[in-house]
């Protein structure tokens, strides 16, 4: 007996039921402020961390002096993200917009809980007690973003820094590669340790030959200073998948100090119009680590020493 034929109206349900799971699949691995969908090819160790996003939230007013006003980028919005990039650990880093204003990174680590990390912005005149609570609530170190006008300055580093070092907390810097070059005298005078943002900003024209590039290297080799894998962009001007100009400064980096580089998606990437593919941005490790050690080291045991996570075996 002949099959019967499918009515035309059932085959458009049933396309139009295909059309509605495929949709519904691909919201489910969409990131709001992200590229992509697809999920990255490196499959990221147990606990592996990302050491460098924000967090942004409308309840929270922004400071007057802020040029950085992006839209809402919440907690669980970046939940979505950690599913995608299959990541567990994160720090939370006060953004330029809230200026010394800490509440919406305080109330994000609150809601992530004890696996997250907090990088804060303060004042000079901060008091003794505040940056005690701040530590009880998760913050790891303080940081001064000298690119983006706002609430700090190159004046309040070093009296910021031995403000915290008995904390143990770092120095995270946010600087251009000819700031860098220029503050050599003063880096090297810092009590604490020193994290430099965006693989610390090399131009890519000049990538190691620049000065900040010695200058970075040689604290690196000293143990005093640390390098985020993060934001690739800033810099590049070849662009996505590979970001070839700055990762040749990346590889460097990598080759000599595996031990002092952690990575970070900067997500949700607020100096970006066009915003890149997180899952892109993490794939980048396997070139610029290609061993799955290194890539262990990155992404689990230096933020472990860095921002005090508990050790893995």
């Amino acid at each position: 007996m002949a099959r019967s034929q499918p009515s035309r109206r059932a085959v458009l349900q049933i396309l139009a039921g295909s059309a509605t799971g495929l949709a519904a699949t691909a919201r489910a691995e969409t990131v709001p402020w992200s590229a992509g969908s697809e999920r990255p090819r490196l499959k990221a160790p147990p606990e592996a961390g990302d050491c460098h996003h924000h967090i942004y939230d409308h309840r929270f007013p922004p400071d007057p002096r802020a040029t950085l006003h992006p839209a809402d980028a919440t907690v669980a919005d970046y939940r979505l993200l950690q599913t995608r990039l299959g990541l567990t650990r994160n720090v939370v880093v006060q953004p330029s917009t809230y200026g010394t204003d800490n509440r919406c990174m305080l109330a994000a680590l609150a809601a992530f809980g004890p696996t997250a990390r907090g990088i804060a912005v303060v004042h000079p005149d901060i008091p003794e007690s505040d940056l005690r609570r701040m530590a009880a609530q998760g913050v790891r170190g303080i940081r001064f973003n000298l690119v983006q006008t706002g609430a700090t300055t190159i004046e309040m580093v070093e009296p910021l820094s031995h403000r915290i070092a008995d904390l143990g907390w770092h120095v995270q810097l946010h600087m251009l590669g000819a700031q860098i070059a220029a503050q050599e005298a003063l880096l090297r005078r810092l009590p604490t340790p020193i994290v430099f943002d965006h693989l610390a900003r090399i131009p890519a024209v000049e990538g190691i030959n620049h000065p900040a590039f010695r200058v970075v290297r040689s604290l690196l080799d000293g143990g005093r200073a640390w390098v985020k894998l993060s934001g690739p962009y800033q810099d590049s001007r070849t662009g996505p998948p590979s970001y070839a100009d700055v990762s040749a400064v990346a590889r460097a980096y990598v080759r000599a100090a595996p031990e002092r580089c952690v990575w970070g998606s900067d997500w949700p990437h607020p100096t970006e119009k066009i915003k890149p593919d997180d899952a892109v941005l993490l794939d980048l490790l396997s070139d610029w680590a290609p061993q799955p050690s290194t890539q262990t080291l990155i992404l689990v045991k230096n933020p472990e020493i860095l921002y005090g996570f508990s050790k893995t075996n």
